[in-house]
């Protein structure tokens, strides 16, 4: 008599060897994340504050009724749907008005979580996917800065012949006293978050590397200023939180290299030659849908016994 076959299912990701649950991971993020949006509460005031209320306030509660009009289990309390609106709101800028950043936020948690089947199965990173969907459907409300105390102008700090005569610019973009968005103006307090991410092993520091890495290469070899395009945008604060996404990264090493090397490639095509002044949201989003690829032509294999004295199976 044949046997029947035995059918494996898999879950989807993000899959941790760890004990510390989805909450404790989340709570690390957004450790990670407050000193950025209390700076940038201390840079831009008030506006900063609403937008930064309103997103983490409205991605907790479209979550929480989109479960309950789905019939599924509420699951608010892992705080990933206050991280995905806390980093939403970071990446707007601090004068958006306040029904746009409801429905980007709404748009990040329903449709680029919610719709593919709730954390760990969605392909797009939410928080990049809101911002995309108000960058395309407001183009002139998402590129309107403000200046910050007596702090840099968005013309002067996109200026690279400026850069080039006064090295001061170079300080002030790395302590983000400068124009731009809510949580992307301090390189200082990014590179903090990701050393204290990597020390927690929150994150894995290959795809932020190659990404950051490339960007520079690719800069230099245009003759262009490798600070300056480190410095500017969106490039760090996307290298350090959306690149290491669990659910929408590559989960093998190679992999991560790979993804972070192509977001550090589009980021430059785009800025170099495309039509919008900052190229790492789309790049970072282009490299989502190949991460599935990634992981098919670069696997894990699990189950061989490993060669060495004291090996163990997979």
């Amino acid at each position: 008599m044949a046997q029947p076959i035995q059918e494996i299912y898999v879950s989807p990701g993000p899959h941790v060897s760890t004990k510390r649950n989805t909450t404790m991971i989340m709570l690390c993020v957004i450790i990670a994340l407050l000193p950025l949006a209390v700076y940038g509460v201390i840079l831009f005031g008030i506006p900063a504050l609403v937008t930064i209320l309103v997103s983490v306030t409205t991605a907790v509660l479209a979550e929480w009724v989109f479960q309950i009009a789905t019939k599924q289990k509420v699951r608010i309390k892992d705080l990933s749907a206050v991280v995905t609106g806390l980093m939403l709101a970071l990446v707007l800028p601090p004068t958006l008005p306040v029904w746009m950043t409801v429905l980007g936020a709404i748009f990040a948690i329903v449709v680029a979580k919610g719709f593919f089947g709730g954390i760990g199965a969605n392909v797009f990173n939410p928080a990049l996917t809101g911002r995309a969907f108000l960058f395309t459907s407001f183009p002139a409300a998402m590129g309107t800065w403000i200046r910050p105390f007596d702090g840099l102008s968005g013309a002067t700090i996109l200026s690279q012949t400026t850069v080039s005569i006064n090295s001061n610019v170079y300080w002030d973009l790395f302590f983000g006293n400068r124009a731009g968005c809510i949580g992307e103006t301090s390189i200082l307090l990014i590179l903090i978050a990701f050393v204290f991410l990597l020390v927690t092993r929150i994150i894995d520091w290959r795809a932020p590397v190659a990404m950051i890495a490339t960007l520079a290469l690719c800069t230099v070899l245009s003759g262009g200023f490798p600070l300056m395009a480190i410095y500017t945008g969106g490039a760090m604060f996307g290298a350090v939180f959306m690149t290491t996404d669990y659910a929408t990264a590559p989960v093998t090493k190679a992999g991560r290299l790979i993804f972070g090397v192509g977001c550090g490639l589009i980021t430059f095509l785009i800025r170099e030659f495309g039509a919008y002044p900052e190229g790492v949201m789309f790049s970072i989003l282009i490299m989502n849908i190949l991460t599935p690829f990634l992981n098919k032509i670069i696997p894990v294999k699990y189950g061989y016994k490993l060669k060495g004295k004291g090996a163990k199976a997979r």
